[in-house]
């Protein structure tokens, strides 16, 4: 064999395994790490996805508190978290990556390494910040509560901290939109209530600078479509004021707003099917409260008024008391449904409801046009409408 034909067979072998390799590591993630000050107990892999979180994988953690997860990559950024009872560390994979995790048990949500994602390490920080919002938030209100400050400074406290947090989370949202972290600062809650809310105008530049980024480097993922279309949507709110011709306007099937709960009968009942061709009143409500009464009573002439030419009511409770909802909406002819979730709803978290009730209109072609402000105005904001 001449020097020629050994020195092709050396390259196509070291070719092959280059290749092999590359396949190797392709198409996966690893997640790894030791925890500390724990014994015999479960560590869970779940992904949280847009509206829910899915389990992955599970491992049971021995005396030294290894553990370590391969899984298959997902194909657009996506966020996971590492679980033991209910304490839980998030985090973000957006390539072939092996992300490691150093925590001890009784500290560990805030106090773990991360190493090998800078994201990762990112995610931390803006968490940090996200749970020292929500400690101040309810100190605030436990001093409010008891009657240790007035109103004025309760209010003026609440937004100091929602501001810190926000602070946090625009260093990344503007220097890097296209990033993992960002999308995650976005979206961070306060007892189900988003930090950022879409129909303000000052943080619907953050919702556009992120979806902007993630519709150009991932058209096709369900995440940046979900983003494009809230922030679309709540553009459209924000310009409401103006005269705009919806006919002309390109519409999507808008999966982020979709809402699927169930009725008094346990049956599942969607948003998307209720509103095809109609004019729709969202409603977000709890029987329990003492303007209950006087609230379905305007529904009720919304919907003796209007029925007839193509107006429907969509109404969601958020009532803890199965039985009480049940015995109320019971004789009503529009769609009730009711979320378990209750005050932890996500649908209401999704439309950014921050008192009850919460009522928004959406055209025939299930766009989301106002956000009703005064009911008083509501019989005439629904014949507008039509």
């Amino acid at each position: 064999m001449d020097k020629r034909s050994v020195t092709y067979l050396i390259i196509s072998a070291l070719c092959g395994i280059l290749w092999f390799g590359c396949n190797e590591r392709s198409g996966k993630f690893t997640v790894k790490g030791i925890v500390t000050g724990v014994d015999n107990q479960m560590i869970y892999l779940e992904n949280v996805g847009i509206g829910s979180v899915e389990p992955v994988d599970s491992a049971k953690l021995n005396g030294s508190g290894e553990f370590s997860f391969k899984m298959k990559s997902p194909q657009y950024p996506d966020f996971y978290r590492l679980r033991i009872n209910n304490r839980f560390i998030n985090f973000a994979v957006d390539s072939t990556e092996t992300i490691s995790f150093t925590a001890d048990y009784k500290t560990f949500a805030t106090s773990y390494q991360v190493e090998g994602s800078e994201s990762c390490s990112t995610i931390k920080e803006i968490t940090l910040a996200q749970l020292d919002a929500n400690q101040a938030i309810h100190r605030i209100r436990k001093d409010y509560e008891s009657d240790m400050i007035s109103d004025s400074l309760y209010r003026a406290h609440t937004l100091e901290a929602i501001e810190n947090y926000k602070d946090v989370a625009r260093n990344y949202i503007y220097s890097r939109p296209m990033s993992t972290e960002s999308y995650y600062a976005l979206f961070q809650q306060i007892d189900g209530l988003l930090f950022f809310d879409p129909y303000d105008k000052i943080d619907s530049r953050a919702y556009g600078a992120v979806a902007t980024s993630y519709n150009h480097l991932y058209p096709e993922s369900p995440r940046a479509k979900h983003l494009y279309n809230l922030t679309l949507q709540a553009l459209k709110v924000l310009r409401g004021q103006r005269s705009v011709d919806w006919n002309n306007i390109e519409t999507k099937e808008i999966d982020f707003f979709d809402v699927e709960l169930p009725d008094i009968r346990g049956e599942k009942i969607k948003l998307s099917e209720v509103a095809k061709d109609k004019v729709v009143v969202l409603n977000f409500m709890a029987c329990q409260t003492e303007w209950s009464a006087e609230l379905n009573a305007l529904l009720q002439r919304v919907d003796s008024a209007y029925r007839d030419r193509g107006v429907e009511i969509f109404q969601i409770s958020l009532d803890s008391d199965v039985h009480l909802w049940k015995n109320t909406v019971s004789n009503f002819r529009w769609t009730c449904v009711r979320d378990p979730q209750t005050v932890y709803s996500q649908a209401a978290a999704t439309y950014n409801v921050k008192q009850l009730p919460a009522l928004f209109l959406l055209n025939r072609k299930g766009v989301l046009v106002k956000r009703v402000e005064n009911l008083d105005n509501l019989l005439q904001d629904v014949g507008q409408l039509l």
